[in-house]
């Protein structure tokens, strides 16, 4: 604390990042990071921009960057005029609350999900309202259905995993004709269905995806928001009065080049999927209950045992996982789907201190 702080930085309670452990080998199952590296077309592309010298590092990135924009674009079937890039999706979303969510009304998102909405909302100011999931842990769209100033959903929810199907999503979109929506789908490609087949017919839909998880690419920071061009525009006149050079010319190259090898993306998901399944069938057989994911983590409690012991007994053996200590969810454990053999390490352990 600092008499030079300004006053805003007195009321702020910054988001908190899952541990990042510093150990030889840690299995880390508590920051959603894909378990699998990204398509080897990745690391050739950036490679190839580095060179033999690492020259072209001397030069700015394109501010715009429009050769993976146009890549984005085609690969979802719209305009490139339809696609802001940023230094991932968190960055997508910061912008969006200041371009699109800061109204007289206020915002509504669930009251259990992405943790960094509200940390956002205080930053910029923006008056918000948490609606309450269900006993299920779903979120029900009738909630959202009062007037506010703009509407921000996960899907799939983090951190419960839970899913909308597009239905549900298109009839919020239609209740709410004169705010903006905003569809986080930074999961959405372990399970769930995206929106973005819906932006040429909602003006007021946006779609924020990021390259962190199915691509592999939480090293490089890259994310995307999808709606109308006027949409975009507005998140484009605050990138620029912000940092207009927000994506690095190797991140540009190492997205690209990850959504240039569509079976390498299509077999990691599957891969992570299928390995999800069996972790939840192996964790109920110790007696864990599990909400039905469509991501790549599993939200899951044990009635006879603490969470956050257990957290703890698995810290000790250099296994992560993450614990929040919030109202309605401080029993649960939130588990990051890692490799089979991570997962195999995991219930053992699991297995021994439950036994234990």
């Amino acid at each position: 604390m600092s008499r030079f702080w300004s006053d805003i930085v007195h009321r702020l309670t910054p988001y908190v990042p899952g541990e990042q452990p510093a150990l030889a080998h840690p299995i880390k199952l508590n920051t959603n990071e894909n378990p699998y590296p990204p398509s080897p077309r990745v690391v050739d592309a950036i490679r190839r921009e580095l060179g033999s010298d690492g020259a072209s590092l001397r030069k700015y990135p394109d501010p715009t960057a429009r050769a993976l924009r146009e890549a984005v674009a085609a690969h979802h079937g719209l305009r490139v005029e339809q696609v802001f890039a940023g230094n991932g999706s968190d960055e997508v979303l910061a912008h969006a609350f200041q371009a699109l969510l800061k109204h007289d009304k206020p915002i509504r998102f669930a009251d259990i999900t992405y943790s960094f909405y509200p940390v956002y909302a205080k930053l910029y100011g923006i008056e918000y309202e948490t609606i309450p999931l269900d006993d299920d842990f779903a979120i029900d769209i009738d909630g959202y259905r009062a007037p506010n100033g703009g509407v921000l959903l996960p899907n799939p929810n983090a951190p419960t995993g839970r899913a909308l199907p597009l239905a549900a999503i298109e009839a919020l979109l239609k209740a709410n004709p004169d705010s903006p929506v905003i569809i986080d789908e930074a999961y959405v490609d372990f399970g769930a269905e995206s929106a973005v087949s819906l932006v040429d017919t909602y003006p007021n839909l946006l779609v924020v995806q990021t390259t962190s998880k199915s691509r592999s690419l939480a090293g490089m920071r890259v994310g995307f928001a999808f709606g109308d061009a006027a949409l975009i525009d507005a998140l484009t006149r605050v990138k620029d009065s912000f940092n207009s050079y927000p994506l690095d010319r190797l991140a540009q190259a190492a997205a690209l080049a990850s959504y240039e090898d569509q079976a390498w993306f299509e077999e990691s998901c599957a891969k992570v999927v299928a390995s999800r399944e069996r972790l939840i069938a192996r964790l109920a057989s110790l007696g864990f209950e599990s909400v039905p994911s469509a991501a790549n983590f599993v939200f899951a409690k044990h009635p006879a045992h603490d969470a956050a012991a257990l957290a703890a007994a698995l810290k000790q053996q250099e296994i992560f996982v993450r614990h929040f200590a919030m109202p309605r969810i401080d029993q649960h454990l939130r588990i990051s789907i890692g490799t089979d053999a991570e997962c195999d390490a995991l219930v053992a352990a699991l297995t021994a201190i439950i036994g234990g």
